[in-house]
């Protein structure tokens, strides 16, 4: 088939962007023709209050992506659809998690003599919703003709909201791995992490809704005498930059507790990856995660909170836990559990094992069976 994709790739960073980039190179390895198209510029400053969302060594270049456009650009948008339509592909494909693409996926739909569009739906909802931003959702996926997500509980509230769509889902499998993997002694040396400790790790964007906060009181829980250490990895938005900081000094949690508040580099996420006994996910809210697939293929498990789609991916007992959402007394009990003898070692185990069901070419696959339940717009 012909598939134009469009969404972000390099020199983008983020979820999305390698996400996206991964499913393109799936696509053009099964025996597609791809068209992939990426915007020039994703969002000004007050829509993205991190530090930048740029970093060309996030996810690979892919030589034939055609960078046409930006979301809130709309003079650009006419060449973009053009060209998308020149090139005739039979489906066009794009990923919806923000209602600040709203506009651009409306204008594309509306396009006449356009192939059937399907949605990879990311959060069907933005983290910070509103009822503005529920609407902008559901007008775009209300105008897709088949929606794709990444958890069954997912597409079960997408069949809820749009009956009449075929919708297919598939676990959200790694991105590829790219340049050797780290080696755990090293990785924990560079770190400062002696061989008695436990290493925890939370690392990604750092949002309000991601529960930092509540991981922090749960590491007070624990007190001074625990043998976990904890890196908090990751940009921060907004006042979290100040918070968090203020609240690891109210908490005493200096020797115990690292925050390195800024944007992690691929190859810096591998590091900590190959030093980490455990990946934390604390999260208040959420769909789904590229940590947890991330984390689990590389042979560390997750503790996560029941929320979205996450325990689907991590099975409780077998390659993490699963506690309730907000809670730092379940967190830290977790946490407590998670020293028993063989308890690591065994989780670890069941992660390798586990992601091994997961793969880029099956998520290509289920994406092609959903495609196949759809028919060309005359």
């Amino acid at each position: 088939m012909r598939l134009t994709i469009f969404g972000p790739g390099n020199p983008f960073r983020g979820g999305i962007a390698s996400t996206t980039t991964s499913l393109v190179q799936a696509l053009g390895a099964g025996g597609h023709q791809v068209q992939f198209v990426t915007p020039t510029r994703q969002y000004p400053q007050w829509l993205y209050p991190g530090g930048g969302d740029q970093d060309p060594e996030a996810c690979p270049r892919l030589e034939w992506a055609e960078a046409l456009f930006s979301p809130l650009e709309p003079w650009t948008w006419p060449r973009a659809r053009r060209r998308a339509l020149e090139w005739a592909g039979d489906y066009w494909i794009f990923p919806y998690w923000t209602w600040v693409w709203a506009p651009w996926w409306m204008y594309l739909l509306k396009a006449k003599n356009r192939p059937p569009a399907i949605g990879v739906v990311h959060n069907p909802v933005d983290h910070e919703s509103s009822s503005f931003r529920r609407r902008a959702a559901e007008q775009v996926l209300s105008r897709c003709d088949g929606l794709f997500t990444h958890a069954q509980v997912l597409a079960q509230e997408l069949a809820a909201s749009f009956p009449d769509q075929p919708i297919g889902h598939h676990v959200l499998p790694p991105p590829v791995q790219r340049g050797e993997a780290c080696s755990r002694k090293p990785a924990r040396e560079r770190l400062g992490v002696s061989p008695d400790e436990f290493l925890a790790l939370f690392f990604g964007l750092i949002r309000p809704y991601k529960g930092v906060d509540v991981l922090l009181d749960a590491m007070a829980e624990l007190g001074g005498q625990s043998s976990w250490r904890l890196i908090v990895a990751g940009e921060p938005w907004g006042d979290l930059g100040k918070d968090l900081p203020a609240q690891v000094q109210r908490l005493d949690l200096g020797n115990r507790v690292e925050l390195r508040l800024k944007w992690i580099s691929e190859r810096e996420v591998e590091e900590f990856l190959a030093a980490a006994d455990l990946v934390i996910l604390p999260y208040r809210s959420g769909t789904q995660s590229a940590v947890a697939p991330l984390a689990l293929s590389r042979g560390v498990p997750v503790l996560s909170t029941r929320v979205g789609g996450l325990g689907e991916m991590v099975e409780h007992g077998v390659n993490g836990l699963l506690v309730g959402p907000g809670s730092a007394d379940e967190l830290s009990k977790g946490l407590e559990n998670l020293l028993g003898e063989g308890r690591l070692s065994a989780l670890a185990s069941g992660a390798r094992a586990s992601m091994k069901k997961w793969t880029w070419d099956g998520y290509a696959e289920a994406l092609g069976e959903l495609i196949g339940t759809t028919g060309r717009i005359e």
